[in-house]
């Protein structure tokens, strides 16, 4: 057990915890042979493994060993014993950017060094391939001289995370920071979707209160889709144009960070930073070689036998997405007629899946199952438009309740309308809490309960709780 003042692998001294979560701890901490102040993150390896979370530590230490740079957390180490992993990083005694804009809005000198610094070290992070995806004051430390540090890469993707499509797809981020094409879900760009976050960081530093602020969820994201925000009286008139750039909804017109670094306002005062010298060598793939002696499983751990289908797990932005009554698409594009149906359960997952499986040999389809939680039920005769295929896709909730997403992905719409109708339906009426238009209920959950939530919170479609 770890407590202050213990030694921790015969080099480091332990001092007071300086924060906690579900999944780790850190600790402030000195080095034995160098005095050197450090911040020492302890995370608990049998609880990662059992929720699954060894490829997100494994990413987080990837993109911080590859983003070296003045103006980010440097980490120095990476060690483990049977039960923990320990990572050694830069101690940043000065705390968290936003316990100082909670105090007020700073000054416009102020608030322009830390916006130089943060973009500074976010282009960095985009030329590395690097996207971090969750900017906001709580991410950003501050050294006892002033000096901003990003931190938090936990919700962070590399450049080789994106589909044929060139793009991102993973909704995460915090709500009021994150941009209007994240939360469509139809997919984004890395890189400008940090900048809108930066965006609403620099309205912060000059404001002192965000500028898409409702204490409903839904009016805020109306507000975040079609940008609807107002500068203070005070901001000077060029920076209210800079972040009017910024605050672009059209990500396609949205200023570049090149572009940012240009303007005048900006580069007011401006001193160059450099990049702190990395291994050139490093390069993302060499994720998967992180020592797998690091993330081996704690002796006495139960491994339980993996389901063949897991259910994804659903956040704010998905159940708002799924629920009727608070479909975004209209904030952006026209509306697309839908070809899928939505129903909720009380049920656990496997029983869903075996319900579904059920009723797929009952009306002769073949079986197939996919990656995140993924049923895909396929005919076995040729239709007037090719074979018809079924998805049904589950995401968690609670593990007690659950979405469920049936939709065609070939063939006939009139055939799988028909079938629909007359057969999956009535197949299913035993584990349907309710069909999505039947009842409010879904709705209410969303507003009711997710706006309460998630408002200021971090989260990751693909990632069940947040180490920090």
């Amino acid at each position: 057990m770890e407590s202050k003042g213990s030694i921790l692998m015969e080099r480091y001294e332990l001092g007071k915890l300086l924060g906690q979560g579900t999944f780790a701890k850190v600790h402030h901490a000195r080095d034995l042979k160098t005095s050197m102040n450090v911040a020492i993150k302890m995370i608990d390896k049998e609880k990662i493994i059992k929720v699954g979370m060894i490829d997100q530590i494994k990413r987080e230490i990837s993109v911080m060993r590859l983003v070296r740079h003045s103006n980010i957390v440097q980490l120095y180490e990476v060690m483990a014993t049977k039960r923990k992993i320990y990572c050694v990083m830069e101690y940043v005694k000065g705390g968290e950017l936003f316990n100082k804009v909670a105090k007020g809005k700073l000054k416009e000198d102020v608030a322009r060094k830390c916006f130089q610094q943060l973009i500074s070290a976010v282009d960095l992070c985009h030329s590395r391939g690097v996207y971090h995806r969750d900017l906001k004051p709580e991410n950003l430390l501050l050294d006892e001289n002033g000096n901003l540090k990003i931190s938090d890469f936990g919700l962070s993707a590399f450049a080789e995370s994106k589909r044929q499509d060139g793009l991102l797809h993973t909704t995460c981020g915090t709500p009021a920071y994150v941009a209007p094409e994240v939360i469509k879900r139809r997919g984004y760009d890395g890189a400008k979707a940090d900048i809108w976050s930066c965006g609403v960081i620099l309205y912060v530093l000059l404001a002192g209160y965000l500028p898409f602020l409702d204490s409903n969820l839904m009016e805020m994201y109306k507000k975040i889709g079609k940008a609807e925000f107002k500068c203070p009286n005070w901001f000077p008139p060029d920076a209210r144009r800079l972040i009017s750039k910024i605050l672009d909804p059209n990500p396609s017109t949205r200023i570049s960070i090149s572009k940012i670094m240009e303007n005048s306002w900006f580069r007011k005062g401006l001193q160059l930073i450099k990049p702190i010298k990395t291994d050139t060598d490093w390069k993302p793939k060499e994720e998967a070689a992180i020592d797998d002696a690091v993330f081996g499983v704690c002796e006495n751990t139960d491994e339980q036998k993996p389901e063949l289908v897991k259910p994804a797990h659903l956040n704010a932005f998905d159940i708002i997405s799924f629920s009727t009554g608070f479909d975004l698409s209209g904030l952006f594009e026209e509306r697309i007629k839908k070809r899928e149906v939505i129903f909720t359960s009380k049920q656990l997952a496997k029983t869903i899946i075996s319900k579904l499986e059920d009723v797929a040999k009952r009306l002769k389809l073949k079986v197939m199952k996919k990656d995140g939680g993924v049923l895909k039920l396929e005919g076995c005769k040729e239709g007037r438009k090719g074979v018809l295929s079924i998805d049904a896709e589950i995401f968690e909730v609670t593990p007690n309740f659950h979405f469920v997403e049936v939709k065609k992905s070939n063939g006939d719409t009139i055939e799988y309308k028909k079938m629909m109708k007359k057969d999956i339906r009535p197949a299913l009426e035993d584990i349907v809490w309710t069909w999505q238009g039947d009842e409010p209920r879904p709705q209410q959950l969303a507003e009711e309960e997710i706006s309460e939530t998630y408002q200021g919170d971090s989260f990751d479609t693909n990632s069940p709780q947040n180490a920090q």
